[in-house]
């Protein structure tokens, strides 16, 4: 009783925040003009005839996406005639989906995923009749998997990730979360830790099938890029990758301090878009010279070899920026943040310097620490020093990011087993 009032109390507050919800991605849309596309899929109104039988994967943003794209490979070498519906909420999720469909060819949709309110979510399942849906990593709806049990559509909650913080989190809403665990088909964890959390927020059926993310392809052709850009500089490359609030007027103000001569040039890819003008305003603020990726097309200009600073303000270049780096010191680490993933940066073969709150992806990273693929830094201030030693000393470099192309290999699999275990429920 308890559990079905507090969904009929959240489903009622969605509706009266429906307006604030909408104006919301009116406003983001004034920076990413993606999110006021087709704002009536939101409201789970689509456009044309129903459309039934497709295996819809939903990827919230970039990162699921990619991970998605292995998944979705695996999947048509095994059954070429596979139709995908591919779902997002964020507009980068979106972009790199559409780039990822048109690549598959003909037969295949994307939308966005409705938001998560009764009306919504019915409309969607009802124009779109998929005949199995796939929620990426942390993506468990109340309302969804409501809707979804009434219209027996199993769903699955694949390359699935529960920290020990969003665990806690979570059940302080139990009453909404553990039915809507409880009503997945299915979880594929990443870890043994992720499936333990994953039982105890109440999901009846978990199994461990790795991380996709070891299985996606980095493409050769953009570190090829890199690396001929970093030949053109002269001198190494420290870069702070997917960078997070905070992070960069931090690592400026470390920056300042070092001695000109001392400095190699200093890259920074903020990991959101709406921050990259943010981002370069800071830069500009603490007197240093900046050159914007942005701004030329296959080498970068004379110009631009002579700046203290790259903004990396593009997307989907990170095999490129990695390609470049001499050394990465991973963004989201050196703040509360979790931490983004260094698996990327491993299989393209770059040495990574972690902080010390990667709570996130902890596994993952552990993992590439125990490779010799990474090293932690106590703080900014310790990575850019350690990043100092190593962008100066070629053999210790040239090790390490062997060792992390090696770790990077040696975990792959997790997309064959995940689609061999997702087509037998069809």
């Amino acid at each position: 009783m308890r559990q079905a009032l507090a969904l009929v109390l959240y489903g009622a507050a969605l509706r009266l925040l429906t307006p604030l919800y909408l104006l919301r991605l009116w406003r983001r849309g004034a920076q990413e003009p993606l999110y006021r596309h087709a704002l009536g899929e939101r409201l789970g109104f689509y456009d044309g005839r129903t459309e039934r039988g497709r295996f819809w994967i939903h990827a919230v943003s970039l990162g699921e996406t990619r991970a998605a794209s292995a998944l979705i490979t695996a999947l048509r070498e095994r059954e070429p005639a596979l139709r995908v519906l591919l779902t997002h909420s964020t507009a980068t999720g979106r972009e790199a989906g559409a780039a990822l469909l048109q690549h598959l060819g003909e037969g295949h949709a994307q939308a966005w995923l409705p938001y998560d309110s009764p009306g919504a979510v019915r409309r969607f399942l009802r124009h779109w009749q998929p005949r199995l849906g796939v929620l990426m990593e942390t993506e468990v709806w109340p309302t969804l998997q409501r809707e979804a049990e009434l219209a027996r559509l199993p769903m699955v909650l694949a390359n699935a990730r529960l920290s020990e913080k969003s665990l806690r989190q979570g059940l302080r809403f139990a009453s909404l979360l553990r039915p809507a665990a409880r009503r997945l088909r299915l979880a594929l964890a990443q870890t043994e830790p992720d499936a333990a959390r994953i039982r105890a927020m109440g999901a009846p059926r978990v199994e461990v099938a790795g991380n996709l993310k070891y299985d996606i392809a980095v493409d050769a052709t953009l570190i090829a890029r890199g690396q001929a850009w970093a030949a053109l500089l002269a001198r190494p490359v420290l870069m702070l990758a997917v960078s997070r609030e905070g992070e960069e007027a931090a690592l400026l103000a470390a920056w300042t301090q070092l001695p000109a001569s001392a400095r190699p040039l200093l890259a920074i890819v903020p990991r959101h878009p709406q921050r990259f003008d943010e981002v370069a305003a800071l830069v500009k603020t603490a007197g240093l010279t900046l050159a914007r990726r942005s701004t030329w097309s296959d080498a970068p200009p004379a110009e631009a070899l002579m700046v203290d600073i790259w903004l990396g303000d593009s997307m989907r270049e990170m095999p490129l920026y990695y390609g470049l780096a001499s050394v990465a010191l991973l963004g989201g680490s050196f703040e509360p943040l979790g931490g983004q993933n260094l698996i990327e940066a491993a299989a393209c073969g770059c040495p990574v310097l972690a902080g010390p709150h990667t709570f996130n992806f902890a596994e993952a990273t552990t993992l590439a620490l125990s490779a010799g693929a990474a090293e932690r830094c106590t703080d900014l201030s310790a990575a850019v020093q350690r990043g100092l030693q190593l962008c100066a000393d070629d053999a210790a470099r040239e090790a390490m990011g062997a060792q992390a192309l090696a770790f990077a290999t040696a975990h792959r699999g997790a997309a064959a087993r995940m689609a061999d275990t997702l087509l037998q429920l069809i």
